[in-house]
């Protein structure tokens, strides 16, 4: 099983924040979440957008990293000027 865990801002749309998901063979991050239809379809689209950073085990990974049975995925929300989640900055 590989758990998904969502930081920040992140959730699926029935509010969870953590996924657990079976796996029988490697498969890519996006692969992974692209899987998880419906629950996960708003950050697969900002993973689509590269507005969710990725880890794998704790090690910085991206869409294209191969999961395995076991691994812990975390995905979370930026805006690509290296603020967390994505509402607007307050300056």
């Amino acid at each position: 099983m590989v758990t998904i865990n969502l930081m920040g801002d992140l959730q699926t749309i029935d509010g969870d924040r953590e996924l657990g998901c079976e796996v029988d063979d490697s498969i890519t991050v996006k692969q992974l979440i692209r899987k998880q239809g419906k629950p996960l379809r708003e950050i697969f689209q900002l993973l689509k957008q590269k507005k969710v950073m990725v880890t794998v085990n704790k090690r910085i990974a991206s869409e294209s990293t191969q999961i395995y049975d076991g691994d812990a995925v975390q995905l979370v929300a930026h805006d690509g000027l290296g603020r967390s989640g994505l509402t607007p900055a307050m300056y």
